[in-house]
């Protein structure tokens, strides 16, 4: 969904409209409210602000699982090192 120059409003206009910017916003629209002409918030419906909090939860999973194939594929691979030994080169290292 695009976002057209009637869905941007001043702060001031958005006071003292609030009520008419809800039923909109209600009815699927999204506004950009603005203050001293930069975008400051965005009017969204609950529901859809929890689907997009619940679009972030699954991409953060898919991350989570492509860099858990990633460590498999190492794995596998043979790319692997002791911990223990790593963080004592490590440490070594940064003393020198």
């Amino acid at each position: 969904m695009g976002i057209s120059a009637s869905d941007v409003v001043p702060f001031s206009q958005a006071r003292a409209n609030l009520s008419e910017l809800a039923e909109q916003v209600k009815a699927g629209a999204e506004k950009i409210i603005t203050k001293n002409g930069e975008s400051y918030i965005a009017l969204i419906d609950a529901n859809r602000l929890d689907y997009y909090h619940q679009l972030e939860r699954e991409r953060i999973h898919l991350l989570l699982i492509d860099e858990a194939s990633k460590g498999i594929d190492d794995i596998s691979a043979g790319r692997v090192q002791d911990a223990r030994e790593t963080i004592q080169r490590l440490k070594t290292h940064r003393s020198a």
